[in-house]
């Protein structure tokens, strides 16, 4: 069985950090397997996309932080927010799960 490549990340905006002239990937607002293959979704810049992950397990994004708007609101989204937009657009930081997602997986 052959597995789906990930679409390649396109040059834009990340609606999340709202960073300009980033590669930006598809984020389902509500995860796939949480029922969100076609339900919204977010072009976001890879840090935000992998730190929105890093942070929180697919249950917890499908019960409350499914849109940009939850996100925003998070303390600690905010605070990663504020951090990342002060960082250049090629930045690719270094992202580990935190212990609350890593035991939950």
């Amino acid at each position: 069985m052959s597995k789906k490549k990930s679409p390649k990340p396109t040059l834009g905006r990340c609606e999340l950090c709202l960073r300009e002239d980033v590669e930006t990937t598809e984020h389902h607002l509500t995860p796939k397997e949480r029922g969100g293959t076609f339900l919204g979704t977010a072009d976001l810049c890879i840090p935000c996309h992998k730190q929105i992950h890093a942070l929180f397990t697919n249950e917890e994004l499908a019960a409350g932080l499914n849109t940009l708007e939850s996100l925003r609101a998070n303390e600690t989204v905010a605070g990663f927010l504020r951090w990342i937009r002060k960082q250049p657009p090629t930045a690719l930081p270094r992202v580990r799960k935190s212990q609350h997602v890593r035991g939950k997986r």
